[in-house]
């Protein structure tokens, strides 16, 4: 009787391409189920409208009656596209996107109906929120929770429901979602950084954060997915032996992309354009069956929720083409891992790119200002900021010879090193006009040039200068890009406020002009923050020893990253800037360490039935087969018969002691999953199965990978590496 692996084999090679026509521009497709500013211009009052884009551009409140207008132009807008339920969708932090669907439909006295949507409904809700994370901010018994729209993100239409993005609070005020805190760091971010503005252009009034996230996956057929008890309930395989050919000849890497792959990506892009999000790249990425897919950049927030939003969308897709679509950051050993590379900048409503260099000396030295000021902010922080991507997923990549390491440090290049150098050996104090004129002419004045040839040659670099950006390349691909882009916007706008604060006071008490102040300020800040530069190759031990050296944090796990993310200097930095109170810290420290505890929880769990049911059995059918031919070979050879079954003995022996090393190393498992689970500390627990549980993992692996090896392999009951990885 074949194995549910051949049966799943035989499925996916009958499978064909899923083909999509595209009849229609792209640009034509673009935002056409979002409730933007041109549909609103449509349906909305004109009072309406000023009202929505005041919220939008200036965080004023919209009143009662605005609301009333909103929703019912919003209603009248969906239903005339088909739309018959409205929700409330929020990113809890539990990873995922969250929604509880109501009809507009309702009952009238006189026993019609009608369909119904009001400023009340648009603008807040109260979904049960006990069974969503909290790090006891509420007793479990204290359900209230409640969403409230965020204008600044519009809402949305998908299948047949309006989605209204909003914000998701306890009943006690603390933020209970992603949002939240993005908003308040993104609020931190503009008003620092327009007070720095104003130093070279009084007319800026806002400056907004961008970022363009990569968001790389791999496709994986249905049902070979489906074959894979471990694939279904972690998203990642916890056994396998790699495949004879992987990634080696790099000839993956921006290939042919694979028809059934091709229409996929085609399908997810029309999605994409209806919905809003501007996809503009797709590429083959380096492992095989894993790629890639980019936007053009947006408003840090507005991109937050469209990367959500994609990877629920991809899911559904890729399900339609006979996929799925796994985003765990390390779903096969031997092969990359995925990342979500978050490429961040700041732009001012004057639409200038505050880490672009320009054409001056006077708009090179603000970008010097941004830029400086970005590498002492992370500098400072570089432990919060690692710890801003900590999870049981991501652990598995970091540092994995594919990725950045766990150790944060910024690339910026030869060029601009030496540029730094150059401005750090200014005379401190009052300048000469003569060398105030030879620093902007000659050093500030040459960056555009510089950055010619200045292209990213680093890739083992978590934070990166890449022309006119910093690129976040540690972000795990399961990551809501909300909580790094938290991180960094906040120790941004609070290096950006002590920096005022620095310049200020040289103006007023010493005397000194701005250009000279501004250059006193970034000579100290290069001084300070040079341990965090580094151009080699983070891969290397060296490299760990000479950031153990700088002083630099090196935590590979996320129990030891998280720690920081509760010291008094994060908690300090949090409050100030007014992005999370203490309590929502803490919450978010509990959450996050709980959710590392239970992943692991469910991985030995999966693998520890995996194996004992599974590969264990298959291994003794296959010995016994083994042990009938060896008494088979006594009766027909008798004297020979030491010679002629010694190799069968031997494997015999070998599939034992592999057996042996899988019962033995579960019964430790169990063991170690039990002494964890009766402690009441979190942070200890969390270490017990980081060192204790964590660990036997990858003993069991290796002997059930050896038996994979060993057991015929038309016995063998999971579907392989080289079925899943090369299936087209």
């Amino acid at each position: 009787m074949p194995t549910l692996r051949f049966h799943a084999i035989k499925e996916s090679l009958a499978y064909k391409p899923v083909y999509i026509e595209e009849n229609v521009k792209r640009s034509e497709l673009f935002g056409k189920n979002v409730f933007n500013e041109k549909t609103m211009r449509q349906y909305l009052t004109k009072d309406a409208f000023v009202g929505v884009m005041n919220a939008i551009q200036h965080g004023k409140k919209i009143d009662r009656n605005i609301a009333d207008q909103v929703a019912s132009a919003m209603k009248d807008w969906a239903l005339s596209k088909g739309v018959t339920h409205y929700t409330h969708w929020f990113q809890p932090l539990t990873g995922s996107t969250a929604e509880k669907h109501d009809a507009f439909f309702e009952t009238t006295k006189d026993g019609n109906s009608i369909e119904k949507f009001e400023g009340g409904q648009l603008v807040q809700q109260e979904p049960d929120a006990s069974s969503f994370p909290s790090g006891g901010i509420r007793n479990t018994f204290e359900a209230r929770g409640y969403t409230a729209w965020d204008p600044s993100s519009p809402a949305f239409i998908y299948e047949t429901t309006l989605c209204i993005p909003t914000i998701f609070v306890a009943y006690t005020g603390e933020a209970l979602d992603y949002k939240t805190p993005l908003l308040r760091a993104l609020h931190a971010v503009d008003d620092a950084a327009t007070a720095i503005c104003k130093y070279f252009d009084k007319n800026v009034k806002k400056v907004s954060s961008s970022l363009g996230w990569e968001q790389e996956y791999f496709l994986v057929d249905k049902m070979l997915a489906a074959s894979r008890p471990d694939l279904v309930l972690t998203g990642r395989t916890l056994l396998g032996h790699s495949s004879a050919k992987g990634q080696q000849l790099d000839d993956h890497y921006f290939g042919s992309i694979p028809n059934r792959a091709l229409n996929f990506m085609r399908e997810l892009e029309n999605e994409c354009m209806l919905l809003g999000i501007p996809v503009k790249t797709r590429h083959n990425e380096v492992a095989p069956n894993q790629f890639e897919v980019a936007p053009i950049y947006e408003e840090a927030n507005l991109a937050v929720d469209h990367n959500s939003l994609l990877m629920d969308i991809m899911g559904r897709v890729a399900s339609r083409h006979n996929f799925k679509v796994l985003l765990h950051e390390k779903p096969f050993a031997g092969v990359n891992g995925s990342g979500k590379h978050n490429n961040w900048s700041l732009s001012t409503d004057t639409g200038i790119n505050l880490l672009g260099p320009g054409k001056t000396p006077m708009s090179n030295l603000q970008f010097l200002t941004f830029f400086v000021n970005t590498i002492k902010g992370v500098h400072t922080h570089e432990a919060l900021l690692r710890a801003a991507i900590a999870s049981a997923s991501n652990d598995h990549r970091l540092g994995a010879n594919e990725a950045p390491p766990a150790i944060m440090s910024i690339f910026i290049g030869e060029q601009l090193t030496k540029v730094l150098e150059e401005l750090e050996g200014v005379t401190k104090g009052k300048l000469s006009p003569q060398e105030k004129t030879e620093l902007k002419l000659n050093v500030i004045g040459k960056i555009p040039d510089v950055l010619l040839d200045n292209t990213d040659r680093n890739r083992t670099s978590p934070f990166a200068f890449t022309g006119n950006k910093f690129e976040f390349r540690a972000v795990g691909s399961t990551a809501n890009c909300g909580n790094p882009m938290t991180v960094l916007n906040t120790i941004v706008a609070k290096q950006l406020r002590d920096f005022k604060t620095e310049v200020d006071l040289l103006i007023d008490k010493k005397g000194l002009k701005k250009d000279e102040a501004i250059f006193n300020v970034l000579r100290e800040n290069i001084k300070s923050c040079r341990d965090i530069l580094f151009e080699g190759n983070g891969y290397g031990e060296a490299w760990e020893k000479e950031a153990k050296k700088r002083g630099l944090s090196n935590n590979k796990t996320t129990p030891e990253a998280l720690k920081s993310k509760v010291s008094k200097e994060s908690i300090a930095l949090f409050e100030e800037m007014g992005v999370m109170s203490k309590i929502e810290t803490q919450a978010r420290y509990e959450i996050e360490m709980e959710a590392y505890i239970k992943h692991i929880q469910i991985e030995s769990r999966v693998l520890g039935d995996v194996s004992r049911n599974h590969i264990v059995p298959t291994a003794v059918k296959y010995q016994n087969i083994l042990i009938e031919n060896v008494k088979g070979l006594k009766e027909i050879f008798e004297e020979k018969y030491n010679a002629v079954s010694k190799e069968q003995i031997n494997l015999i022996e070998e599939i034992s002691n592999h057996i042996e090393g899988i019962n033995v190393n579960v019964t430790k498992m169990i063991g170690e999953r039990k002494k964890a689970n009766v402690i009441n500390d979190l942070e200890k627990k969390a270490h017990k199965y980081c060192f204790n549980v964590k660990p036997l993992l990858d003993d069991i692996r290796y002997h059930c990978d050896k038996l994979e090896l060993l057991v015929d392999d038309e016995l063998w009951p999971l579907t392989k590496y080289r079925e899943m990885l090369f299936t087209r």
